[in-house]
């Protein structure tokens, strides 16, 4: 493989557990190794050393820098802005490479035209194969459709310098990473899918873990200023349920209205189509599920909770991002 392009590893972390497994995995890969692995230390308050001797026969490639809890964006910046060879590969510190990783990695990266800046990886998201999956779950195996994601990314360095890297205005790991795929072709390079596979296992969440996913919509409102509305179709990405949280939102608080001013009948009026809208949105979720009574009871609290939370982040976002311009070098 030594006549591939030369590539180094930026994963960035918060110490999860899973880092572990990232490193032993990517020391594990076999046929064209990185050049170097940057281990982006993002902890606000790092109390531990990261397991990097899981990492093999690539310990002694491992450079580490530390962000102090600044945000995915803003580690992956930090460890990119140092990387010393043509191709930068972002993996997010849950995911596994398989044994041929790298091997079909050197593919890519061989066969890519000059015009090629990124060149996403295929992830694979295991799934229970005894019981329907969880909510939870099932929103991780949406991974495996999601474009230009930075769980298994490459970019040319030169198309990130060209870019202007991640935007730091995206807080989570949540659309910075089509952000920057649009940006990298509004500079003027392509974007394609190779051959090899990562795994990218669900990890554990709580119950309620998808409330405090609904910062996201807030991430959705920069990217409508900075990208206009017809990002969803030019990234590849998959309508929320947004417009509905909104509806049903809106009864609510109709709802309460026309209580306070006596107006019953269309107060009932609309506390009926609030209760309709999150019955429709519970078994939404309910039903492709493994249907126990804790998936139940958890999927039924959190749908009355969900919509009221995502028009207040979005609404957070329309005031918080009103005045936001394209990130400078984006051009």
């Amino acid at each position: 493989m030594s006549d591939a392009p030369a590539y180094t590893v930026v994963v960035p972390t918060i110490g999860r557990p899973c880092l572990a497994e990232c490193l032993r995995a990517l020391g594990a890969a076999h046929g064209h190794p990185p050049h170097e692995v940057i281990v982006v230390d993002d902890r606000a308050a790092p109390d531990g050393d990261l397991p990097l001797q899981t990492a093999g026969q690539l310990l002694d490639r491992i450079r580490t820098l530390r962000t102090g809890g600044r945000g995915p964006a803003a580690a992956r910046n930090t460890g990119w802005r140092t990387v010393r060879t043509p191709w930068t590969v972002f993996l997010d510190d849950d995911v596994q490479v398989l044994p041929d990783w790298s091997r079909l990695l050197a593919e890519d990266l061989r066969e890519a035209g000059e015009d090629v800046g990124g060149i996403q990886g295929q992830l694979r998201v295991p799934l229970p194969l005894d019981r329907r999956p969880t909510d939870w779950e099932r929103n991780t195996k949406g991974l495996e459709n999601a474009a230009w994601a930075t769980a298994d990314m490459a970019y040319r360095t030169q198309a990130l310098t060209r870019a202007g890297g991640f935007d730091e205005r995206f807080p989570r790991a949540f659309r910075e990473d089509a952000d920057l795929a649009l940006r990298v072709e509004r500079a003027g390079w392509t974007l394609k899918r190779g051959k090899r596979v990562t795994c990218h296992p669900v990890r554990p969440a709580h119950w309620w873990a998808s409330l405090p996913a609904q910062r996201g919509n807030a991430d959705d409102v920069l990217m409508n200023r900075l990208h206009g509305r017809d990002w969803w179709t030019r990234a590849q990405a998959p309508r929320g349920r947004l417009p509905r949280h909104l509806a049903v939102t809106g009864a609510a608080v109709a709802a309460a209205a026309c209580a306070v001013v006596g107006r019953r009948r269309a107060a009932a009026a609309c506390a009926a189509l609030w209760t309709l809208g999150t019955a429709e949105f519970a078994l939404a979720r309910i039903m492709p599920g493994p249907r126990t009574t804790r998936e139940i009871a958890g999927m039924l609290g959190t749908s009355v909770l969900i919509p009221p939370l995502a028009v207040r982040h979005w609404l957070r976002g329309v005031v918080r991002h009103r005045h936001a311009e394209p990130l400078g070098g984006a051009g």
